[in-house]
C-alpha cells in the first residue's frame, strides 16, 4: 500500500443516501478499508451537516427525500471545496451532465459496486493530496505558476483565472482542466491523457465529463462555443489549447 492510500485511510466520508440498506453496506465496506464513514439519509439535513462536519469527501445520491442531490451540490459549492462524488441512474446521461454542471467532481452509476466506489474515492482523494503537496512544495523556476495568453491569465498558485482582468468563476475541477490544457498549449491532449491526469483512472471511452467541462469552460474564457478559437476540438484525437487565439 502506498503512502497516498495510507493517508486516505484516515479520511472522513459522508454518504448522503436514503437507501438504508445500501448506505449501511457501503459504509461497512469502506470502513473495512480504513475510511471513516458517516451517513445522512435525508437530503433536507445534508447541507447543514456538510457545513458542520466538513467531510473530506461526499458521496451524494441524486434522488433524495427533502432535497435532491443536484440542489445540495449547488448549495454547498460556495463553501465546500472538497470532492463530491455523485451517484446517478445507470442510463440517465442528463443526470450526469447536470451533476457536473452543479459542481460534482465525478459520478458513478447505480447499482454501485463497492470496489469501484472505493477506487473512485481514492482517486479523488489522491488528486486532493497531490494538489496540497504541490502547493506546499517550493516552486521550481522551470515550472511556471502563471500563464498569460493576451487577455486570459491562469495562475496555478492562486488557483484562479482572469479574463480582461475580471476573475473567472471556475469550479475546482474546471480549473484543473483549464490549467492542464493551458500548460500544454500547442499540443493536442487526448481524452485518455486528460482523463488519467485529472481523475487517476483509465478512460473507458464513454465518459462525457471532460467534454462537459470543456463546454462549460469555453464561454467563461471568452471562447465561442460554436466556433472555438482557444480550446479546439481535434476530431478523433482530443483537445488543443491554442497559444495565440
Amino acid at each position: 500500500m502506498d503512502g497516498v492510500e495510507r493517508a486516505n485511510e484516515s479520511c472522513r466520508v459522508l454518504i448522503v443516501e436514503d437507501d438504508k440498506r445500501l448506505a449501511d453496506l457501503t459504509r461497512e465496506y469502506l470502513e473495512s478499508n480504513g475510511l471513516t464513514v458517516s451517513v445522512e439519509e435525508n437530503g433536507a439535513n445534508a447541507v447543514e451537516r456538510i457545513r458542520r462536519e466538513e467531510p473530506d469527501i461526499i458521496v451524494l445520491d441524486l434522488m433524495l427525500p427533502g432535497e435532491d442531490g443536484l440542489s445540495i451540490c449547488r448549495r454547498v459549492r460556495p463553501f465546500y471545496t472538497g470532492p463530491i462524488l455523485m451517484l446517478t441512474a445507470r442510463t440517465d446521461d442528463l443526470d450526469q451532465v447536470l451533476g457536473l454542471e452543479m459542481g460534482a467532481d465525478d459520478y458513478i452509476s447505480k447499482p454501485v459496486r463497492p470496489r469501484v466506489l472505493l477506487a473512485r474515492i481514492r482517486a479523488l482523494l489522491r488528486r486532493v493530496n497531490d494538489k496540497s503537496e504541490s502547493e506546499a512544495e517550493p516552486k521550481s523556476t522551470e515550472e511556471p505558476v502563471r500563464l498569460e495568453f493576451n487577455d486570459l491569465v491562469v495562475d496555478r498558485s492562486m488557483r484562479e483565472a482572469w479574463l480582461n482582468n475580471e476573475s473567472i468563476d471556475l469550479t475546482s475541477a474546471e480549473f484543473d482542466l483549464l490549467w492542464l490544457l493551458a500548460s500544454s498549449a500547442g499540443r493536442v491532449l487526448s481524452r485518455e491523457e486528460i482523463f488519467t491526469a485529472l481523475r487517476g483512472i483509465e478512460y473507458d471511452g464513454q465518459d462525457r465529463s471532460i467534454d462537459v467541462r470543456v463546454s462549460r469552460i469555453r464561454p467563461k474564457i471568452g471562447d465561442d462555443p460554436v466556433h472555438p478559437r482557444r480550446i479546439k476540438t481535434v476530431r478523433s484525437k482530443g483537445y488543443l489549447f491554442v497559444k495565440e487565439a
